[in-house]
């Protein structure tokens, strides 16, 4: 009766036979063969700061499969991140640093509306926020950051505080990969922080613009003055 199932024939064989190798005593010695390994890598030494002296050494990135070093001596040297890379976050300013050319007196375009923590999925992003003193133009139309600070260990770098801004306050254009710390504070980004890191052309406002209350382009809408 024959089978259901009939077995099938074995599969041919890919493996090479090799001829065996007597052990001598050069080749249990091994001597020989630490020589040979240690004058390939002295000879690759030379070779490569050789290179570096005279400026040759090839490009790691454009050149990855040229003879030499094909590594990346970080952080003097870096890949170059695409234009669209979420890099670390940074805190945009307004146009009032233009009165004495100083960027750090300026104001954050942050108005504390909570959006960016809101859509954070990591929430990773904590903002305290406070009334302008009276007699500001602002009291009473936006609030501002007191606090304003963002966890990068907890980030996940999805973009989506950038998207959920309102006012362009916060970007992730510095081109800039979180380094490594030795202790878990060294993560947690204040506001001060924020606002010293830059763009990639070293801007720290936005190229949108905004009206201010006070401007002959703003809408003149308040929590006085509204149209509803």
């Amino acid at each position: 009766m024959p089978r259901a199932f009939p077995k099938k024939p074995p599969a041919p064989t890919n493996a090479t036979p090799l001829a065996y190798t007597e052990k001598t005593a050069t080749v249990q010695a091994y001597l020989p063969e630490i020589i040979k390994g240690i004058g390939a890598s002295m000879s690759h030494f030379f070779s490569n700061t050789r290179d570096m002296f005279r400026g040759t050494r090839p490009d790691p990135v454009t050149e990855r499969l040229a003879d030499g070093i094909t590594t990346i001596s970080y952080p003097e040297q870096k890949r170059p991140y695409p234009e669209r890379f979420r890099g670390l976050h940074r805190l945009t300013t307004r146009d009032d640093a233009n009165l004495d050319g100083v960027w750090s007196t300026a104001s954050p375009r942050c108005v504390a509306c909570l959006c960016c923590s809101t859509a954070c999925p990591a929430q990773c992003i904590f903002i305290e926020a406070g009334e302008y003193p009276e007699g500001d133009k602002r009291r009473g139309y936006e609030r501002y950051p007191v606090k304003f600070v963002i966890d990068e260990l907890r980030c996940i770098f999805c973009g989506f505080c950038v998207e959920a801004c309102p006012c362009d306050a916060i970007r992730m254009d510095t081109g800039h990969h979180a380094v490594p710390y030795d202790s878990r504070d060294q993560f947690l980004y204040s506001k001060d922080l924020l606002l010293q890191m830059a763009a990639r052309d070293g801007s720290h406002e936005s190229s949108n613009p905004r009206h201010e209350p006070g401007d002959p382009t703003h809408p003149g809408l308040s929590r006085e003055h509204a149209t509803h």
